[in-house]
Formats: C-alpha cells, structure tokens, sequence
C-alpha cells in the first residue's frame, strides 16, 4: 500500500473529512515518527510495532563491481520490530491450517 492509497482508503472510511484533512493528517503522522527517530528516541505503536534507530559501525566493503575494498562510515538505520497483535494477525492463517507461503514438494 503506498502513501496515497492509504490517504484514500482513510478518505473513503471517513466521509466527514476533507481529502486535504486526510492528507495532511497522515503526513503529519509519518513527519512526528521521522522528528522522533532522528532525535533518537524510539516510537511504539501499541499492537503494530515499534521504530527504533540503530547504530551500525564503520567497517570495510567491497564493492560488487570492481571488488575493490571500500571504507563505509558508521551510520545511524530506522529500524522496525513488529508488535505481537501484527504478527499474530499475520500468523493466523498458517495456525489455522491456511495455505502456506513456501512452495514445495
């Protein structure tokens, strides 16, 4: 689902809002999470999950092309870790006995 068909899946849920409400709600929303992850703190959506910035230190790569060992510089990562009601909506079918995602003999 991209930004723009979640701004009209919640347009369409409220009537009572303008569009442009809609929008600037939902841009707003993602604006806070991105103030707050570059602040360094860590944003929980009860039962979704929760944003968090993670460290990751400099080390040596290689680039694919060349092969060349290159230098990368420690950088700060947005990071996402799902909240137990997401995954146990996402786990339902296969407990349940759904169809499962692997292919197989």
């Amino acid at each position: 689902m991209t930004k723009s068909e979640l701004i009209a899946k919640l347009a369409a849920l409220n009537p009572h809002l303008y569009q442009r409400d809609v929008e600037r709600i939902v841009a707003t929303i993602f604006d806070e999470i991105a103030v707050a992850l570059a602040r360094g703190d860590r944003v929980e959506l009860r039962g979704f999950g929760a944003f968090s910035v993670k460290q990751r230190e400099s080390r040596t790569g290689r680039n694919p092309r060349t092969g060349e060992t290159v230098a990368v510089s420690q950088k700060r990562v947005p990071y996402f870790k799902t909240g137990k009601d997401l995954r146990d909506r996402l786990n339902k079918s296969v407990r349940q006995g759904g169809s499962s995602v692997s292919g197989g003999s």
